[in-house]
């Protein structure tokens, strides 16, 4: 397996690269051994997105992520998958785009001929399973 050095690494990747998420199988493995909170609130943060809005795309209330941070609890599987399959979405936009500030632009833009932005599809697995495939196209030179 090839690495990366460091200074060509995103800084999302820089950030999680402790956690498992080189492929779907990855990410359910690291999901089901329980992520804790830090992961949400540092993610959070780093893309620049209110607690309160990113616990609603994952399908919880902001209340929630904090008593399981007080009480110390990890997310439970669901939950933690679409949390880092929204990282690394994030991952790719911000490669991609060069920036997450760029990237969140982009997630704001209607698709082309719609009135649906890609930020609408952020709420489910397969939502972000579309997107990350939209990038793969984006990034093979195809409008989106």
């Amino acid at each position: 397996m090839k690495t990366i050095p460091d200074q060509m690494m995103s800084s999302l990747k820089r950030k999680f690269n402790n956690i498992d998420m080189a492929s779907n199988f990855a990410i359910v493995i690291s999901a089901r051994k329980g992520l804790r909170t830090k992961v949400f609130y540092d993610f959070a943060e780093a893309i620049h997105m209110p607690e309160k809005n990113l616990a609603a795309i994952i399908n919880l209330s902001a209340r929630t992520i904090s008593n399981y941070k007080e009480s110390q609890k990890t997310l439970e599987p669901l939950y933690g998958e679409h949390l880092l399959k929204l990282i690394t979405l994030f991952e790719k936009g911000e490669q991609l785009f060069g920036n997450i500030n760029e990237f969140n632009y982009w997630l704001q833009k209607p698709f082309w001929n719609s009135t649906e932005k890609p930020m609408d599809w952020l709420s489910t697995s397969g939502g972000v399973d579309f997107l990350n495939e939209e990038l793969d196209k984006l990034a093979q030179g195809y409008p989106v």
